[in-house]
């Protein structure tokens, strides 16, 4: 599965998650390694972006470098659909 655009993620993240505020393995979105880390990454340097995004960090998950820092989870804000 490729995801590329804001809409894409939220929308994948809206059917795995369930619903806004979840905290959602990174690994579920089924991307790549290199892919995940650098669309996240991307979206975590954007101001207008980053703040609906919330990453997270359980040990017990296999960690993404997300700008440098090891995350394994990411939930959004539903008011990230403000920027569709």
């Amino acid at each position: 599965m490729t995801l590329t655009t804001l809409h894409d993620v939220v929308k994948r993240y809206r059917a795995l998650a369930g619903e806004f505020g979840r905290p959602l393995a990174l690994g579920e979105f089924a991307l790549t390694r290199a892919q995940t880390e650098s669309l996240f990454s991307v979206f975590d340097e954007d101001y207008h972006i980053s703040r609906f995004f919330h990453f997270t960090l359980d040990r017990a998950f296999q960690p993404y470098q997300i700008n440098g820092f090891p995350q394994s989870h990411v939930s959004l804000d539903a008011e990230v659909e403000t920027l569709l």
